[in-house]
């Protein structure tokens, strides 16, 4: 399963999102996204992602990371893209949305397959 996910900075602070009950790793969060849809590319399905969750549009797109993570009942191959967001934020789907620091990252519970990613934005910029 190919997924993508925005990893939108303002002001030193990131978006991050809390999966929906129902879903897969319900209640963890992450950088707002979804699955990639057959016949799509990375870019198109972030931008359809983006439109759905934060009801915005989403510009200036560069994969920064990419990764695959096997999980017991699926394998995820995750692209990452830094964004900038053509408005404000509304969490679309009633999901919480958050904007939160570097720092902050160990405070909240994210899906095994971002470790990586978190590390290197903890420590680096991308």
């Amino acid at each position: 399963m190919k997924v993508v996910a925005a990893v939108i900075e303002q002001d030193g602070r990131f978006l991050v999102a809390r999966r929906l009950r129902g879903t897969h790793l319900a209640g963890f969060w992450e950088f707002p996204g979804g699955k990639v849809h057959e016949a799509e590319s990375l870019e198109e399905a972030l931008r359809r992602e983006i439109a759905e969750e934060l009801n915005s549009d989403i510009h200036e797109l560069k994969e920064i990371f990419s990764t695959s993570h096997r999980y017991p009942e699926r394998t995820v191959e995750l692209h990452f893209f830094r964004g900038t967001l053509a408005g404000p934020p509304h969490a679309a789907l009633g999901q919480d949305l958050k904007w939160i620091t570097r720092e902050e990252f160990p405070t909240l519970e994210f899906p095994p397959a971002d470790a990586e990613l978190l590390a290197e934005l903890a420590h680096f910029r991308l």
